[in-house]
């Protein structure tokens, strides 16, 4: 069987959170990114926000929960959440709180001993409120783009300053880093970070707001319609594009500068 003749693959869904909190001195957001294990054969060594692909277990938790949301938007809420948890050691409880490093780490440990999110809510009397992330954006390549697909959704949540002593999960995510979007759209034009196509986008979208309020009410005036971006030749050069009035200030660049991040 060649690569022509290999079915079409239903996207995985997934789940991403992007964690914003407000800089000392001037309060410019600064964002939770993660550094991707250079041996991951997806994106290996790429700068990420935090999340992953949606199981069974968070599909399960979704359906036990009464949130008046789409069965799909809720379970990736919580692969959200709980990625987050698994490989930063972040737990977000609500907009603007997080549970003490202490708790963090032992739900992390729990996590990656096998025990389900919906065991640990239950038996530790927590409470995540998974309504309150703001839809962000929504990415899915076409499947004539790539075989293997996730249909991954954005979603923003603040929080207070600290959280500085984070540390990485050592397997999937080797390093942690809090930096605003401009400073890291700088890292990857010095050669200094990579990026993937929708990260740089999102960094792009996100680098135009001084202030965590305007960012989020910029967030919740704009559709998370799916952006799915597609090849197109303006000027005798292919340009990777995605969609007008979505929030995004670049919606066409050169395939060749949009893959060199």
């Amino acid at each position: 069987m060649t690569g022509q003749d290999l079915p079409i693959l239903p996207p995985r869904e997934a789940g991403t959170l992007i964690i914003v909190r407000p800089r000392d001195g001037d309060g410019l957001p600064e964002l939770l990114m993660t550094q991707r294990a250079a041996t991951l054969r997806f994106a290996g060594g790429a700068m990420v926000f935090p999340g992953g692909g949606v199981e069974a277990g968070d599909r399960a938790l979704a359906g036990g929960l009464n949130a008046g949301l789409a069965p799909s938007d809720l379970a990736a809420r919580i692969a959200a959440v709980r990625e987050t948890i698994e490989e930063c050691g972040l737990a977000l409880t609500a907009m603007g709180q997080a549970l003490p490093r202490s708790q963090s780490d032992a739900l992390r440990q729990a996590l990656h001993r096998g025990e389900g999110l919906d065991a640990l809510i239950r038996d530790r009397g927590l409470r995540f409120d998974f309504e309150g992330l703001v839809p962000f954006s929504r990415w899915c390549p076409r499947p004539e783009e790539m075989r293997i697909r996730y249909d991954t959704r954005f979603y923003l949540a603040a929080i207070e300053g600290g959280h500085d002593d984070l540390v990485p999960d050592g397997a999937e995510t080797a390093g942690l880093i809090w930096s605003s979007a401009r400073d890291m759209l700088a890292r990857v034009e010095a050669g200094r970070a990579r990026v993937i196509f929708p990260t740089r986008c999102n960094l792009e979208r996100l680098a135009q707001f001084d202030t965590i309020d305007g960012l989020i009410d910029h967030a919740r005036t704009h559709p998370a319609d799916l952006v799915s971006p597609w090849i197109e030749s303006r000027d005798g050069l292919d340009h990777i594009c995605i969609p007008e009035g979505l929030g995004y200030p670049v919606t066409a660049r050169p395939a060749a500068d949009a893959l060199r991040g």
